[in-house]
């Protein structure tokens, strides 16, 4: 990447900063000012694709020559989605409603190159089928993990691997909320050099 282009992460989310930073890339930070409600009938993988798209492009705005990344990420079950849960009684019904259930977090991603206005973008699912969960358990969980700015109720980095029969997915990152391995595929096509070099 050439000294004149910049690298933001349309997101101010803990989560996604510390995913990109995986890739040892300089990248500013930027809060993307959409509004994140769903549209009437919205399917989930619509909605965080649009989010994503419009994330990207409202950061994009004000980076005319960078590169700007937006994610969004939607939980569902079925066709229910789910929030997060913000505090301890939520997250308890949540996650009883979610035991033995499957659990699919749609990830949209979108890159833009501002400067040649070229835009990626894609939904990357991810499952998580869950055990048959007991209260005691989940109680347990909870009060270790305290999981309540997480949608599902759960950090699948944390504790909550123990909640789960299996996962599937392509990419485990997408469902942390930042598709790693597509984001870096756009990456390269867009200029970059992955792994970098060493500074």
């Amino acid at each position: 990447m050439s000294a004149t282009r910049t690298l933001v992460l349309g997101s101010t989310s803990a989560y996604r900063r510390t995913l990109l930073g995986r890739l040892h890339l300089e990248f500013e930070t930027a809060r993307p000012q959409v509004e994140e409600s769903r549209q009437p009938d919205e399917p989930p993988e619509a909605m965080a694709e649009r989010l994503a798209a419009a994330k990207a492009a409202d950061v994009a705005l004000h980076y005319p020559d960078a590169l700007v990344i937006g994610s969004d990420q939607c939980a569902a079950c079925g066709e229910r989605i789910l929030g997060k849960p913000g505090g301890y009684e939520q997250a308890l019904e949540q996650l009883k409603t979610l035991s033995g259930q499957r659990v699919v977090f749609h990830t949209g991603l979108c890159l833009i190159d501002s400067r040649s206005g070229r835009q990626w973008q894609e939904v990357v699912p991810y499952a998580v089928h869950f055990r048959q969960l007991e209260t005691a358990e989940i109680e347990r969980y909870l009060r270790l993990e305290q999981p309540y700015d997480c949608s599902g109720s759960f950090k699948s980095e944390g504790l909550g691997i123990t909640l789960f029969q299996r996962m599937e997915g392509d990419d485990p990152t997408a469902l942390i909320g930042l598709p790693l391995i597509r984001l870096c595929s756009w990456l390269r096509e867009a200029g970059l050099v992955l792994p970098p070099e060493a500074s």
